[in-house]
């Protein structure tokens, strides 16, 4: 099996190349530019350095929200094209859980943390069965301050990580109950490789559609949406 996975939901973009239980190509990049001009050279240097034929793939997986409106909408662009132009499936990840699995086989609870802005994260709780991933809390947008508060009533350690830790590590320190630890900087942003192996988890379930049936997962309304709803309201 052999997976080619992408994600530019944030501010890293990553593309990746995952066959069977080998990670064979990773190119990430944390920096401040924008995944149009980023993402497909990425993917072409990845493609060029493994001599890839792309035709030999057996499925696309991308990152598919929630994250930067922007960033998800250049990925699933990219991850339909491609879909359409191989005729090959598209696999879904949501992107919570593909950061999650970042720390695949931790002994604690993981819960990665996504600046969502408007004082609020995208996150979820997870645990694991060895590399077995269970949902404890499904990825949603809410208060980091609400998060915590699951998190205690649930009275397990934990580690944090994502764009959001930085922003939320004030109220983590504060309110926080249980153990808790922030993942190192190899592991605390979104990795296509991370989305390239649970998506074989998902290939192995059957859990694919084509590039026309992608959409991405945005959890909540965009500043526009918003805006325009407001102004509606208010007449």
């Amino acid at each position: 099996m052999k997976i080619l996975a992408i994600d530019s939901s944030g501010i890293v973009a990553s593309a990746a190349v995952a066959q069977d239980d080998n990670l064979l190509g990773e190119y990430t990049i944390n920096h401040k530019k924008t995944h149009s001009q980023t993402l497909l050279p990425m993917i072409d240097e990845v493609v060029r350095m493994l001599e890839l034929d792309l035709h030999t793939i057996d499925a696309i997986a991308v990152a598919a929200g929630p994250g930067s409106f922007t960033g998800l909408r250049i990925g699933c662009a990219t991850a339909k094209g491609m879909g359409l132009a191989l005729e090959k499936p598209l696999i879904q990840i949501p992107t919570v859980d593909g950061l999650a699995y970042n720390l695949a086989g931790s002994g604690v609870s993981v819960c990665p943390l996504m600046d969502a802005r408007r004082s609020q994260v995208y996150t979820g709780l997870y645990t694991f069965q060895g590399y077995q991933m269970q949902t404890v809390i499904a990825q949603c947008a809410v208060s980091i301050e609400e998060m915590i508060e699951k998190i205690n009533k649930i009275g397990q350690a934990v580690t944090f990580l994502g764009d959001g830790v930085c922003v939320a590590a004030p109220s983590i320190k504060e309110h926080c109950q249980v153990p808790y630890t922030f993942a190192p900087a190899h592991l605390n942003r979104q990795r296509a490789g991370a989305v390239a192996v649970l998506a074989m988890e998902y290939y192995r379930a059957g859990k694919m559609q084509t590039a026309a049936e992608h959409r991405p997962e945005y959890l909540r309304m965009s500043q526009a949406e918003r805006e325009r709803l407001e102004a509606q309201n208010g007449k």
